[in-house]
């Protein structure tokens, strides 16, 4: 089912470069952060369009997350974690890694800020005190982390995946490789906590389930995704760089180099609908708390060896999304 409807408009005043994450904060259909890469972070009320606040960091901004509705953290090329307080409007500089902090991530069951970098770790913080409360060696470099709970997911460089249980960090709960042949681009835990996707930058994307029961570890599976054929059948395969589940129904987002956004229902290995073509790369995904919107960071992302001469504007789409595009489709056995 293609989707191409008139349920979706463009936010104001966008980042003047590529967007690199946008997260919907707690509880909240109505505020959006967005870090960029021109060093910015912004923070956005989606209902009535406007740019509400905008904070710098010395380098481009790699990610960014609420802790509640007025804190934000973000992290980026200049090594930096920053806190920033909209009702006050000051920040904090928190800390630091060795290198590019890559991932920032809240965690509600232990209220800790989670930073991962390219120095190969991750760092637990102290939002009250502003403190690293611990620093994890995860053997590579952190390219991508989810939170869940109690439940942490981290992929790092090697097609290394490996899983944390955030209450005890003194050892790693399962160590495992992608079974994607490429370089992992997301990982996203399932709300219900039962697994976990994965996708890759060649336009594959895997369901794996965190159960090693072997009669459990039968039901993952991968699939073919954002792919093209031209007009001579030739195939283009793009990287799916970002993953978003709805919070609700266990459905989630894909969005792709391609430029579309699929929503699947991986329990039942059925795509739900497709949304149209977007201009560009879809770079970031996420489902307000209710699952109601979805927002979409669309920015060009260096995947053609020969960049267009005039490279696409950055775009933050907001979408209307209904229970039919989301929810599964139950089948009756």
């Amino acid at each position: 089912m293609s989707v191409n409807s008139q349920n979706e408009y463009k936010l104001k005043s966008p980042p003047d470069d590529t967007i690199s994450s946008v997260k919907f904060g707690p509880n909240t259909n109505q505020f959006l952060l967005v870090s960029s890469w021109d060093s910015g972070v912004r923070l956005y009320d989606v209902q009535t369009n406007t740019l509400r606040h905008k904070y710098q960091h010395n380098g481009p901004v790699l990610d960014c997350c609420f802790t509640d509705a007025v804190h934000s953290y973000s992290g980026g090329l200049d090594n930096t974690l920053k806190m920033f307080d909209f009702n006050t409007t000051t920040e904090v500089t928190v800390g630091s890694h060795n290198q590019a902090i890559r991932c920032v991530e809240y965690c509600s069951e232990v209220n800790g800020i989670l930073s991962g970098s390219w120095d190969h770790y991750i760092k637990l913080w102290d939002p009250r005190a502003h403190v690293s409360a611990g620093s994890y060696n995860q053997g590579d470099k952190v390219y991508t982390m989810s939170v869940c709970d109690e439940k942490l997911l981290v992929g790092t460089a090697g097609r290394k995946i490996l899983v944390w249980d955030i209450r005890n960090m003194s050892y790693t709960v399962q160590k495992r490789e992608s079974s994607l042949k490429y370089q992992t681009r997301a990982i996203k835990c399932f709300p219900n906590k039962q697994g976990y996707v994965l996708s890759s930058i060649e336009g594959r994307v895997a369901v794996e389930y965190l159960d090693t029961n072997p009669e459990i570890q039968k039901k993952k599976y991968a699939f073919k995704c954002h792919r093209i054929k031209d007009k001579d059948g030739v195939e283009k395969i793009y990287p799916v760089n970002v993953i978003s589940f709805h919070p609700t129904h266990n459905t989630f987002a894909t969005g792709g180099s391609d430029g579309f956004v699929n929503i699947w229902d991986g329990f039942n290995k059925k795509r739900l609908c497709q949304f149209h073509q977007y201009h560009t790369s879809i770079t970031s995904l996420s489902f307000s708390s209710n699952g109601s919107i979805l927002a979409m960071g669309c920015s060009y992302f260096l995947t053609e060896d020969e960049p267009p001469a005039v490279i696409p504007e950055n775009s933050i789409y907001i979408r209307s999304v209904t229970d039919q595009e989301t929810k599964p489709k139950f089948v009756n056995s």
